[in-house]
């Protein structure tokens, strides 16, 4: 009799016959040995159905590079503002700072991650809470809310002001470094607690404890501009010059647009997430006293529909999606039709959107802009997606991303709430749900 709780040695030799029997497995295993396999399973059928026309698209600036940092959240952020900055202007292109907000958002992670270790003061060091804060205090990631929050706080500078230094492009070391000092230092902290001493003084050395991160970023990011001056030349060559502004000043002056009138809207079809219902999630954020990080879950079509509607009237959409699933890097694909992994290994791959993020399969990894959708018949068959990987990968650093991919993939979208119906306001003002710190919808957007 043979056990079915083990790997038996009949079971091996079975399916060992199994694949020897078929020339085709003998093929593919070559084929596989010696490439890729995303190059074995790619259809050239999609590469070439998947053109880069579109009905509708908005003009931008030339391609941007986060390079090796998890930042694609401020670029896409950014990337959004300086669409308006452009217009404004009167530029071909232009980049805002995305080092200036990175050093703000190491800044606030920094005095979030202690008040959040002082708040679980006495919970176990052992606990899930304080395991999870200890397991990354200062990320890269980020989410549309924590960009806001930089803005409103800080504004925003050109690119020229605080250019990008050798750690903002190359955030490993920085974020290491940064890691072991804000690890001892929630150490000391707990232990001030145990210890009895008071609130004030906990915090009165979590503020010495900022300062030193203060500097540290400094020496890694260069020390953030107060004031500057501010000159450019237009399309038509007419020469601008702007002096003494402050960040908030050219935010106000140049982008000239009021992000409280956006919101985030996710799909998350899990069963523990009903839709038309506002969510946030526990310890989620950077700026300490800024807006939580809110979402309403809907439906994939009312995001659809909305970020149609946004385009169609010439402004990006904000999104957050699983680039890594169903996509290419070098072409610029995604398109859940690009690889097929069926015929290759001929086993079924049929796991739901909603089982994804249940099982681990599947979160939130990458932001980035729709710039474009081609819409046909009122529906729309691809989008335009501006990254953040420079102009080597897929369109000059543009990518096509199918409606279907949008529906399998795409988790997020900020719109603002002119577009949005009478119904889904008024969820807007309703008290969100609490997730906890490690759900799905607690993910950063960091891909590199």
């Amino acid at each position: 009799m043979i056990k079915k709780d083990i790997v038996s040695r009949e079971m091996l030799k079975k399916a060992r016959e199994s694949f020897l029997s078929s020339n085709i497995n003998r093929l593919l295993m070559d084929s596989l040995s010696a490439n890729p396999l995303s190059n074995v399973a790619m259809s050239r059928d999609t590469v070439v159905n998947m053109n880069f026309t579109f009905s509708h698209e908005i003009k931008t600036g030339e391609i941007t590079n986060q390079q090796h940092s998890g930042r694609c959240w401020l670029f896409a952020g950014l990337n959004t503002l300086r669409v308006f900055a452009l217009r404004n202007m009167n530029l071909k292109t232009f980049e805002l700072s995305q080092s200036y907000q990175m050093f703000y958002d190491k800044l606030e992670k920094s005095n979030l991650f202690l008040e959040n270790i002082i708040e679980t003061a006495d919970s176990d060091i052992y606990s899930r809470e304080v395991m999870w804060l200890l397991a990354s205090p200062v990320a890269d990631g980020g989410q549309w809310d924590m960009f806001v929050n930089l803005v409103n706080k800080y504004g925003v500078v050109p690119k020229d002001i605080m250019p990008e230094s050798y750690h903002s492009s190359n955030s490993y070391g920085m974020n290491k470094i940064l890691t072991v000092k804000l690890r001892e230092d929630a150490r000391i902290l707990r232990d001030m607690h145990k210890n009895g001493k008071s609130i004030d003084e906990i915090r009165d050395k979590k503020s010495d404890m900022i300062a030193e991160i203060y500097g540290m970023l400094c020496m890694f990011l260069g020390v953030p501009p107060l004031r500057f001056d501010f000159e450019y030349r237009d399309k038509d060559d007419v020469y601008n010059r702007d002096t003494n502004l402050t960040p908030q000043d050219f935010f106000e002056k140049y982008v000239k647009l009021n992000l409280t009138d956006y919101v985030s809207l996710i799909n998350a079809p899990t069963q523990d997430k009903p839709f038309n219902k506002m969510y946030t999630v526990k310890f989620l954020g950077n700026v300490k006293e800024g807006r939580p990080v809110l979402y309403l879950n809907t439906t994939s079509d009312v995001l659809k529909e909305l970020s149609m509607k946004q385009i169609v009237d010439n402004h990006p959409v904000w999104f957050g999606c699983d680039v890594g699933q169903f996509s290419s890097r070098e072409k610029g694909i995604m398109d859940t039709e690009l690889f097929d992994y069926e015929a290759l290994f001929g086993v079924k791959f049929n796991i739901s959107k909603a089982d994804r993020l249940n099982y681990g399969e599947s979160r939130l990894t990458h932001a980035m802009v729709f710039t474009g959708v081609d819409i046909v018949d009122n529906r729309p068959v691809k989008w335009k997606v501006e990254n953040s990987w420079g102009d080597k990968n897929g369109k000059k650093g543009f990518f096509v991303m199918s409606d279907k991919w949008f529906d399998d993939f795409l988790y997020q979208i900020i719109v603002n709430k002119k577009y949005m119906s009478p119904a889904l306001l008024e969820v807007l003002d309703t008290s969100p749900v609490e997730l906890p710190p490690w759900d799905p919808m607690g993910s950063l957007a960091m891909f590199k």
